[in-house]
């Protein structure tokens, strides 16, 4: 691929993010529309802005890479990313959105009564959101080293900068115009390339290299703990993003909620069609990718490698494009997030303060990026995934449904699962991948229940402390359609 090709992609992206998240600054003037775009985005609108920050860097280059290494093992991932959406429809769309919170903090707080659930899940959703960020970044970095042959930690800085700019500019209904463009974008950046590929091999036969074997790697298949963990983490993990769950607020009601999930589940469905193209046209003609480590480049590199010619550098450039759409989408999804938590924890809730958390929620991350080496992509995020069902996700689901639930349980229930996945992620880290056992690799299958047994037997055991506003509260949340936090 001609470098020139991917600097031109990736400038192209970049001032058509900048330029859209400037006109978003037009129309944002009130807290309200910092935060959760007043509440007044529709389904349509708010499905594909979903769409665009959820589709991260394991979706883009990631499901591809797994299934160019694991073949079928690595269905389960986008298997697991679009049914965790189906639970969201079923168990949390309509009662979060009725909440009328701006953050989950906001919302735990409000169910359980409590400023110090409050603060243990901000530090919470901070972690999340910050190990969230880092794979997006190190995508990036690949996607630069390889399309340009400039220094990796050009891209991981442009992202940051551009995401920057466009949240600062206009907050929550800036970034929703701009996640919009970049779904359609980025399936369009996926779709056009792969189909061109695959009518060009059954055409003529043409692509500069033969069939090769079906398994390029020799990767033993995962096991059923393994597939089952994995499950579970993609399933329950899904419920506790917190970018993904402050889309519900930014709804003006509860049926706009379910639908905006339903809308979402088939925009996903025909999205990861793509990818899964990709990582089964990569085993069969260009298993060397998978060999030489290069297997999350699988999709930027199959345009040039199997089409060539101007027809391959701008397939490739296509790609690049949408590549860092998806940088881009999901890190300024998880900034705004993160600035929403920070800015009304410690920075008293300003549009000022919600402008400055978002440069700090965006930096921090950057300097771990830099300093670490990027993992497979799909299964860093796999990890980050247990994390998130192991802590945030119990709370959610049980102060949804269950009237049981005080305070004790569930600030001890965030810490169990937050020590124990935690502490699985750092010694998988410290063994590496060679040596860490699979119980450690994929934590979830344990992790996520004894955070949940932990919040269920504290809870019990501290009944005084159900808060005296639950019944008002839970009521609230199953009937339409009254805020439960008074906008600031």
């Amino acid at each position: 691929m001609n470098p020139a090709v991917g600097v031109i992609a990736l400038v192209l992206v970049s001032l058509a993010t900048a330029a859209i998240g400037f006109y978003g600054l037009r129309i944002s003037r009130t807290t309200g529309d910092f935060y959760v775009a007043s509440r007044t985005v529709k389904p349509w609108w708010n499905a594909s802005a979903i769409g665009g920050e959820y589709l991260s860097a394991a979706s883009f280059l990631g499901v591809a890479g797994l299934i160019l290494l694991s073949g079928t093992d690595a269905l389960w991932f986008p298997v697991g990313y679009t049914a965790g959406y189906l639970m969201l429809l079923l168990f949390v769309a309509a009662p979060l959105r009725r909440s009328g919170a701006y953050t989950i903090p906001d919302f735990t707080e409000a169910r359980l009564d409590s400023r110090a659930v409050r603060r243990v899940t901000s530090v919470v959703v901070v972690v999340v959101g910050w190990l969230y960020i880092v794979p997006q970044l190190h995508g990036a970095a690949l996607t630069i080293r390889i399309t340009t042959g400039l220094p990796a930690w050009v891209g991981s800085v442009a992202v940051v900068v551009v995401v920057c700019l466009t949240v600062v500019a206009g907050g929550m209904r800036s970034i929703t115009f701009v996640q919009a463009f970049q779904f359609w974008l980025k399936l369009t950046a996926l779709a056009v390339p792969v189909l061109f590929i695959v009518f060009t091999l059954a055409g003529d036969g043409s692509a500069a290299v033969a069939p090769a074997v079906v398994n390029p790697t020799g990767l033993a298949p995962a096991g059923p703990y393994q597939n089952i963990s994995l499950l579970v983490a993609l399933l329950f993990g899904t419920l506790g993003l917190p970018h993904v769950l402050v889309r519900f607020y930014t709804n003006p009601d509860g049926h706009s909620a379910r639908r905006t999930t339903l809308i979402v589940l088939g925009l996903l469905s025909v999205f990861y069609l793509f990818p899964t193209a990709y990582g089964l046209v990569g085993r069969m003609f260009a298993p060397e990718l998978a060999r030489s480590g290069q297997a999350d480049a699988v999709v930027l590199l199959l345009p040039g490698q199997l089409i060539g010619g101007t027809a391959g550098d701008l397939l490739s450039a296509l790609v690049v494009a949408g590549a860092f759409a998806a940088f881009l989408s999901t890190t300024s999804g998880l900034v705004v997030s993160l600035a929403g938590v920070i800015s009304q924890d410690v920075l008293g809730g300003s549009v000022r303060g919600f402008r400055l958390a978002a440069v700090v929620s965006a930096v921090v991350p950057l300097g771990f990026a830099v300093m670490t080496d990027s993992l497979a992509l799909a299964g860093s995020v796999g990890l980050v995934f247990a994390f998130t069902a192991s802590t945030v996700c119990p709370v959610l689901l049980l102060g949804i449904w269950w009237r049981g639930l005080t305070d004790a349980g569930a600030i001890a229930g965030m810490v169990t699962g937050g020590v124990l996945c935690g502490g699985a992620m750092v010694w998988g880290t410290v063994l590496g991948a060679a040596g860490t056992p699979f119980w450690l690799a994929q934590p979830a299958a344990w992790t996520v229940p004894a955070a949940f047994a932990v919040i269920v037997l504290v809870s019990r055991a501290t009944k005084h402390r159900i808060p005296r506003t639950m019944s008002r509260v839970m009521t609230r949340l199953h009937t339409p359609e009254r805020p439960l936090v008074t906008e600031r």
